[in-house]
């Protein structure tokens, strides 16, 4: 059994706030990489207690938050900067058996969160076929496409009631909660960083006991646990936020496999795509479509099942 563990640093205990902690220049970067580096380790070791054969760790946090010298030793560690752009799966393909998010956040905007965003504190929103979408539920879709379930998220509060919302059995480890109510919209970058930035944590000791504890529970629940699926065709929506003078945009991006989306919202254009045009420059929306993926899934894969 091989497990993908998705990492991040704002959801794990201890990290307590933007300017302070996330940043490669914040004075408490160092330490933060550290309770994020143990709390992977108690994800892994969990999950081989429960029965997993082979764990790789991505680390997933914008300039990178895992030490190696830190991670359980029988994890396998995928990192380093710059991520290849056409990386868009970040290593998940067909052998994995399943897929477990640590440290992780709950999207922009949501009430109740911590450092709530979505892949930074400069966006507004995400709206996949009109349903808000976070990195979480991104990650979730990216392995039920390889036709993997999503088993395990640890984070903020707000960031497991989110996971819920889309898997309603995954197991969940909450590590601390915000303490703010009241969502972020319309803010600008710089005020949504701030917003709500106050939360309750637990030790980090107490948070790696939980965590270990859920991710040996979801290894012996895989099979309970269905894949995350939405059919396509898909529209992502991206709204970013005001920020200093520059206004706030609308990017739309348009494609009948789930990849094909991801490779053209990160700009990678697959091979038989045209150069798309370039928008006028007043233009306060941009959309791009990207063409059905010439490689077809495997037909050993369960039908898709409706978003509830």
């Amino acid at each position: 059994m091989k497990i993908f563990i998705m990492t991040d640093l704002e959801g794990c205990a201890g990290v307590m706030n933007a300017q302070d902690w996330i940043y490669p220049t914040s004075r408490y970067y160092e330490k933060a990489c550290e309770l994020a580096t143990l709390e992977a380790s108690a994800a892994v070791e969990g999950a081989l207690e429960g029965g997993a054969t082979e764990v790789v760790v991505v680390d997933g946090h914008g300039a990178g938050a895992m030490r190696r010298d830190l991670l359980h030793p029988r994890a396998r560690l995928l990192g380093g900067r710059p991520w290849p752009r056409e990386m868009v799966t970040y290593g998940f393909d067909g052998t994995y058996t399943a897929a477990m998010i640590v440290g992780q956040h709950a999207m922009s905007g949501t009430d109740g969160g911590h450092l709530s965003h979505t892949m930074e504190f400069g966006v507004e929103e995400y709206l996949l076929n009109d349903a808000p979408i976070g990195e979480l539920g991104l990650i979730a879709l990216t392995a039920g496409y390889f036709n993997a379930p999503l088993i395990l998220v640890a984070g903020d509060q707000a960031a497991c009631e989110e996971a819920r919302a889309i898997v309603p059995n995954i197991e969940t480890a909450a590590v601390k909660y915000g303490v703010r109510r009241g969502s972020s919209a319309g803010l600008t970058r710089d005020e949504n960083q701030v917003f709500n930035a106050v939360a309750m944590h637990l030790h980090p000791d107490e948070s790696r006991a939980r965590i270990r504890e859920h991710a040996f529970r979801a290894v012996r629940r895989t099979p309970e646990i269905a894949p995350y699926r939405v059919e396509g065709p898909y529209r992502l929506v991206m709204r970013t936020r005001q920020r200093q003078e520059k206004g706030p945009e609308t990017v739309v991006v348009k494609a009948a496999d789930y990849l094909d989306l991801l490779r053209h919202a990160r700009g990678v254009k697959p091979p038989s795509a045209p150069a798309p045009k370039a928008a006028p420059k007043a233009a306060r929306t941009r959309t791009a479509k990207a063409p059905v993926a010439a490689r077809a899934r495997q037909s050993s894969r369960r039908p898709a099942a409706k978003r509830k």
